[in-house]
């Protein structure tokens, strides 16, 4: 059996379990933007990075009100909220050069949700040869900055 050390987790976990509901919520009501990964706040929406990426720059454009569902969305929420996902295309292919990129919504918790209730778009950014061995055979993703640099790239990129 493979073990893999990461107690940077511990305080995540622990706190989608609380008593205070959504770690969306939760995270939004902090004014502490750079130590809970929030890059931008709009209107309806806000951009955060993924403390548990899949690659670098893994970000989620996420609703600013709570709810679960496309259908739940006002159309300006729906429009912010794509909006924002294409300048968080074009804020990775400026820092990170990506080969491509997977956008996503898992909507529901069948569906692959991690926190479903509460409507989040991935955006992942891809470069060619990065399933490689270890990821594929292993089941081990290798991400070779740290949340802190990402956070840092990418915002610098935003106040310009």
């Amino acid at each position: 059996m493979d073990y893999l050390w990461s107690p940077w987790r511990f305080h995540y976990m622990a706190s989608t379990g609380r008593d205070e509901g959504c770690v969306f919520c939760f995270l939004l009501s902090e004014t502490s933007d750079r130590q809970n990964l929030i890059l931008l706040r709009k209107n309806h929406t806000f951009l955060i990075l993924n403390r548990f990426p899949y690659t670098t720059g893994h970000l989620m454009v996420v609703t600013k009100r709570h709810l679960a569902t496309l259908e739940d969305a006002t159309s300006a929420e729906l429009t912010e909220l794509i909006l924002l996902a294409r300048e968080s295309e074009g804020l990775l292919r400026k820092v990170y050069r990506p080969d491509g990129l997977n956008l996503g919504f898992n909507i529901g918790k069948s569906a692959g949700a991690g926190i479903a209730d509460h409507l989040h778009l991935h955006i992942v950014p891809r470069w060619e040869g990065d399933a490689n061995a270890v990821s594929v055979i292993g089941e081990t993703r290798v991400i070779p900055e740290e949340l802190e640099t990402t956070y840092d790239k990418l915002s610098a990129q935003l106040e310009k």
